[in-house]
């Protein structure tokens, strides 16, 4: 009884022979464009090189202003964790940015 079953499920799961493979198309989709962009400040051609590959500057400009330590953290994150392609000398001059224009004052 068992064999039969099981016999039935793989049935279930294999194409039949000679069967054609199910057809896929490509879609092409437009996103509407980023209205935000990083403001000017040290670096900001490296940051958005690196950094918009993967997200919006929105994504990055919405988080709180963090210090410094933490700001070097979250970068750190991104290549360590999230597989950012960062090069480690563009690591203190994105993290230079982001202490200079989205940090505490102080």
């Amino acid at each position: 009884m068992k064999r039969i079953f099981l016999i039935g499920w793989v049935a279930l799961l294999m194409p039949a022979v000679g069967a054609a493979a199910p057809a896929f198309k490509s879609l092409q989709l437009e996103f509407p464009p980023d209205a935000a962009s990083f403001p000017d400040g040290p670096n900001v051609k490296i940051v958005n090189q690196n950094c918009l590959a993967c997200h919006s500057a929105d994504m990055v400009l919405d988080q709180p202003l963090l210090p410094r330590a933490t700001w070097a953290a979250e970068v750190v994150k991104m290549r360590n964790t999230y597989k950012a392609p960062l090069n480690d000398a563009d690591i203190p001059l994105i993290v230079d940015y982001l202490a200079a224009t989205h940090a505490p004052p102080p």
